[in-house]
């Protein structure tokens, strides 16, 4: 009964708060915070109409008319993405209308959860080539995490807003972060899953060895963040000496004072820095603690084309591949040779673990690596879509090992 008595509380307590809530607010309220004209009050602003927009539409006749000539084809294609601009762009303009009359934090969070949403699923399914376990909620936390921490700090010590979430500059900055992070994230696990992927005689080598996860993740990762932020270093660095920044231009065409636009920009330039860097870290060093587990043992065969399955769950020899890697790792925990590194960090257990192993047990680890390299392989073969009928006697001897 107590706990009946304490829900209801709860729900009564938050009926009245949505109750105190402002639901909506005028439009010169709203842009009384933001120095911006509204529509049809700017000095030199124009209503535009979709004759307009029509007219500039005329100009994607010239791509239309390359692409037929030249035989790209990609006439189809350029039809179906402006048609797609035009209805989204419409969509959006229309749902954010009515949000930025609003400041009620359900809206607004909503909202850019949606967002967030959307930039996952752009990360993990419509743009990667290749996914692994757990990508996508890999993505969403990395890729919201940062970027809502850095929107909400910025809107309201570095834009001055009060609240920070003000929907109609929080909105539009997260949309801007949103797109970076996507970016940086999507760069980044590619690196990750690219480099561990041609790099992994070296890894096993690291491991073999006794290296830890962090240490043979660690190179992986830094290089990874390099590829990741490159762009963004670039871009921050040519900004306002070849062109004006897309920020600066719309507050220029929205008539607001050019040094307030030139200021609006780089702290929108820095807040992107910070927000993909942050995210971009969380990302790569989730997708490598994936493909490098705690035993640690590599697991590439965690990784598969997107849209497709390896031909080796068809053969119906999963089973086989998922017990090498652990029983290969129990035997590099008994029989590897150990590095100075492992032997300083494990100097008062080592007295009391084997450090060697008798001639068997060296042929043995190594005919298993062999073979696992092989099997390796042949699986990235099998993904091709090739029969995987030569795996049968590698197989066979993986068992007898």
């Amino acid at each position: 009964m107590a706990a009946v008595n304490n829900a209801v509380d709860v729900v009564q307590a938050v009926l009245v708060w949505l109750s105190q809530q402002r639901w909506y607010v005028s439009t010169s309220e709203v842009y009384s915070q933001t120095n911006i004209p509204p529509e049809g009050q700017g000095s030199d602003q124009t209503t535009l109409s979709w004759s307009n927009v029509g007219i500039a539409a005329l100009l994607l006749g010239f791509n239309v008319i390359l692409s037929v000539w030249l035989g790209l084809g990609l006439s189809t294609s350029l039809i179906i993405a402006a048609l797609r601009c035009v209805g989204q762009l419409t969509l959006l303009g229309m749902i954010l209308k009515q949000i930025f009359l609003t400041e009620n934090p359900i809206y607004i969070f909503g909202m850019t959860l949606v967002l967030g949403v959307l930039a996952a699923f752009e990360v993990s399914y419509w743009r990667a080539k290749r996914q692994f376990p757990g990508m996508f909620m890999g993505a969403l936390v990395s890729i919201m995490a940062s970027a809502l921490l850095v929107a909400l700090f910025g809107n309201a010590y570095s834009l001055n807003m009060d609240p920070a979430y003000t929907a109609v500059k929080f909105i539009p900055t997260i949309g801007m972060l949103f797109g970076n992070c996507m970016i940086g994230v999507s760069i980044g696990m590619s690196s990750v899953m690219d480099m561990l992927d041609t790099q992994r005689g070296r890894v096993e080598v690291m491991l073999g060895f006794g290296a830890s996860r962090w240490e043979v993740i660690r190179p992986v990762v830094v290089d990874a963040l390099r590829a990741a932020l490159l762009p963004t270093i670039t871009n921050m660095g040519i900004t306002g000496l070849i062109s004006i920044p897309g920020v600066m231009t719309g507050w220029i065409l929205g008539g607001a004072d050019v040094l307030q636009a030139a200021r609006y920009q780089q702290i929108i330039l820095f807040m992107i820095s910070a927000a993909t860097a942050s995210s971009t870290l969380i990302a790569v060093i989730f997708c490598a603690s994936v493909l490098v587990d705690r035993v640690p043992v590599l697991r590439l065969d965690r990784i598969r084309t997107a849209g497709t399955e390896s031909a080796l769950s068809k053969a119906g020899i999963e089973s086989s591949m998922s017990r090498a890697p652990s029983r290969l790792a129990l035997l590099r925990a008994t029989c590897r040779p150990k590095s100075e590194l492992y032997l300083s960090r494990n100097a008062s257990s080592v007295s009391s673990s084997p450090t060697a192993c008798n001639e068997e047990d060296l042929q043995t680890t190594g005919s298993l690596t062999m073979l696992d390299s092989r099997l390796s392989g042949l699986e990235q073969v099998a993904m091709t879509g090739r029969s995987p009928s030569s795996l049968t006697p590698l197989l066979r001897s993986r068992e007898q090992l």
